[in-house]
Parts: C-alpha cells; sequence; structure tokens
C-alpha cells in the first residue's frame, strides 16, 4: 500500500459528531459504512466510478478478505458519500483504510494496493 500513514497521521472529523457512527476516539461504525464492520478488521475502499485502479483494488482487497477470517471489505462510492469523504479528509481514488474491530483506523493508504501489503498492514490491526 502506498503512502501508508500510521494512526497518529490519521485525519478524524472534527468533533467527533460529524459522521452517523463516529465518536471521539476516531471510530466508524456500521452505519457510517452503510455495511457491517469485520469481526477482525475491516478493509474500507473509496472508489470512483471511473477508477481503474479502483477496480483492480476491489479484486485485491476482495481476494485478502476471503483468505482472512474475520476480514469484511467494504467498498464506498465517493461521490455518493461526500459528507465521510470531507470527514476523513480522503483525497484521492482509490484510498483504503484498514480498520480493527471496534472501527478504528490503523492504516489508511492512497493509490493500488499490492497484496503483500494489505495483508502486513491487516497485521496491525488484528
Amino acid at each position: 500500500m502506498r503512502h501508508v500513514q500510521s494512526t497518529d497521521d490519521v485525519p478524524t472529523a472534527r468533533g467527533g459528531t460529524g459522521v452517523g457512527g463516529r465518536d471521539g476516539a476516531g471510530r466508524l461504525a456500521a452505519a457510517d459504512l452503510g455495511a457491517a464492520l469485520g469481526e477482525r478488521a475491516t478493509l474500507v475502499q473509496f472508489s470512483s466510478a471511473f477508477c481503474a485502479p479502483c477496480r483492480a483494488t476491489r479484486r485485491v482487497l476482495a481476494e485478502v478478505a476471503a483468505l482472512v477470517p474475520g476480514v469484511a471489505h467494504v467498498e464506498i462510492d465517493a461521490e455518493a458519500r461526500l459528507e465521510l469523504v470531507r470527514a476523513l479528509e480522503i483525497r484521492s481514488t482509490p484510498t483504503v483504510l484498514v480498520l480493527d474491530a471496534a472501527g478504528r483506523v490503523v492504516r489508511r493508504a492512497a493509490g493500488q494496493p499490492r497484496k503483500a501489503d494489505v495483508i502486513a498492514a491487516l497485521g496491525e490491526a488484528v
């Protein structure tokens, strides 16, 4: 995953109230994502309609989610969820967030990830 940031570098919504289930600890809830969180971790992908790297990213993340028990993959259409995009300061697609079981963002990366990098990033979440 390119441009990987640690949790210290991950932006959170100002005040923690702009997005449904977010709290002051910078967590995302199922209501924010429109899908259930994974039991162990969640791979959240922000995509746009005409983004070729987004399609490749979808395949990589789906493969990893199928390989690792308890990991879910959620794809979000950035254009349809502008409030969430702004709250999380998503600047480009694809952008991938790795959430732990509680919905905390532990890693984020922009660009098309490699499978090995996604699996390594999951190591911090599980």
